[in-house]
């Protein structure tokens, strides 16, 4: 495995180390596993797509509420 060295402020040393899951583990681990996380985070379940879909299917049909209609309903002021 290629090593290399990167320069990390304070401040962002700390927050990896706050990171750490348990006293073994290193930076690289926590790093890896943070991106893992953002990778998952930015790709959409196809249940969320179905979702969005419906939604959008909705608002073209005018199956919608306006604030108003839906506090009377609710009888809300």
């Amino acid at each position: 495995m290629e090593q290399s060295t990167i320069k990390l402020s304070k401040k962002i040393k700390n927050d990896l180390k706050k990171q750490m899951n348990h006293q073994g583990e290193t930076y690289e681990m926590v790093i890896a596993r943070l991106l893992k996380i953002s990778y998952e985070d930015d790709t959409l379940s196809k249940a969320t797509i179905k979702n969005i879909e419906e939604g959008i299917a909705d608002i073209k049909a005018g199956r919608t509420y306006t604030t108003e209609q839906v506090k009377k309903r609710l009888g809300l002021k």
